[in-house]
């Protein structure tokens, strides 16, 4: 037998035994989430948070619900804003801008009641945000971050205005 015949029967052989082989084939790794979109998914996770608190107090404090729904209306507007960045596919949320907010609480906690909200708790959430803006868009592109750094100044706007509304 020539060498040749040698290797080309070896490497059949290979190919054969390669293709009959018993172990199970390591399905493909998922490809890693992409950077945005967990940033933008825990964004309107946030922003639906604050939508709900909103809508917390508008039910807890009855006299100043129509002082307090226009910032509500501001965070399902940011919401609608996220939401049209998430790539098709991607949808996250638990309700939709313009429905009415589930019952949530500040803390995730779901034994608290609806009289727990108050002006200053309103007024801390902003303020939580506000702060976390800077260090979001240094993790955003720049569309993300011009959105951002919007959604910023109006959370620390909120956070003086709600100064003059009283519980």
């Amino acid at each position: 037998m020539t060498r040749r015949a040698l290797l080309g029967s070896a490497a059949a052989a290979g190919l054969a035994a390669a293709g009959c082989s018993s172990a199970p084939r390591k399905p493909a790794a998922p490809a890693p989430p992409d950077p945005q979109t967990v940033l933008i998914t825990s964004l309107i996770a946030g922003k639906e948070q604050l939508v709900s608190l909103y809508g917390r107090a508008v039910a807890a404090l009855p006299g100043r619900a129509a002082a307090l729904e226009p910032f509500r209306q501001r965070h399902a507007a940011h919401l609608q804003a996220l939401r049209a960045l998430l790539p098709a596919g991607s949808g996250t949320g638990t309700f939709p801008a313009n429905s009415a907010p589930p019952p949530a609480s500040p803390s995730g906690s779901p034994s608290e009641s609806p009289s727990a909200v108050s002006v200053g708790a309103l007024r801390d959430a902003e303020r939580r945000a506000a702060s976390a803006r800077p260090a979001q868009m240094a993790m955003a592109s720049p569309a993300l971050s011009q959105l951002l750094a919007s959604i910023g100044a109006c959370e620390a706007v909120h956070v003086v205005a709600l100064g003059r509304v009283r519980d």
